[in-house]
This record gives C-alpha cells, structure tokens and sequence, in this order.
C-alpha cells in the first residue's frame, strides 16, 4: 500500500519560513518523479516544484526563487523548503508522485494546510 504523508505545515507571518516533509512508504521517492503541488482557497491546483527522478528541479514562476524542492533517498522523503513566505503562498500543499513510466502510476498524499498571515 502505498502512503505520502505530508507534514510541516502550519501558520506563519508574511517574510518567514517553513519546510514540508512528504514521508514516502510502499514506494522508493528516487524511482519517481516527485512534486508538490497546492491549491488556494476557490483557486485550481497548481503545480509549486517538482524534482525528477534525475534530480531536475522546476518550479512555478511565483515560487522560484523562494522554494526549493529536494530529495533524501535514505529517508525516503521529499522536502519542500519555503523562505519568503507571502500571504498569497496561503495553500493545501500536498505531494504527488508520477511514476512516469510506461505503466501509469500516480499517488497523492492528503496535503497539509499553510497559512501565511500576521
């Protein structure tokens, strides 16, 4: 069975800092391509980073710069470091995992809430 299991969310104040944690079991994170998306109140989810199974990094145009997306096959687990942090970054980030091989193989976690506000 496989599992994502995001964490690290929670509420912050315009200017700061947080690192999300997608925990990976029943798959190994360094044979997908993995990413993190996130969906805003009354807004379609979009896509923030993504990392491939090359090690390739592409982030959405309002968050470079700002996040960074990586990758600790030993812990199984992709992070997602967030600095700068803006009111509009307020989302559900949750994080997917394409297998992007021949068989179609695609999980998503639940997704943890972060609030950028005073």
């Amino acid at each position: 069975q496989v599992q994502l299991v995001e964490s690290g969310g929670g509420l912050v104040q315009p200017g700061g800092s947080l690192r999300l944690s997608c925990a990976a079991s029943g798959i190994l994170v360094s044979r997908y391509h993995m990413a993190w998306y996130r969906q805003a109140p009354g807004k379609q989810r979009e896509l923030a980073a993504r990392i491939t199974i090359g090690g390739g990094t592409a982030y959405a145009d309002s968050v470079n710069g700002r996040f960074t997306i990586s990758r600790d096959n030993a812990a199984n687990t992709v992070y997602l470091q967030m600095i700068s942090l803006k009111p509009e970054d307020t989302a559900v980030y949750s994080c997917n995992a394409d297998y992007g091989g021949p068989i179609y193989r695609n999980y998503w976690g639940q997704g943890t809430q972060v609030t950028v506000s005073l």
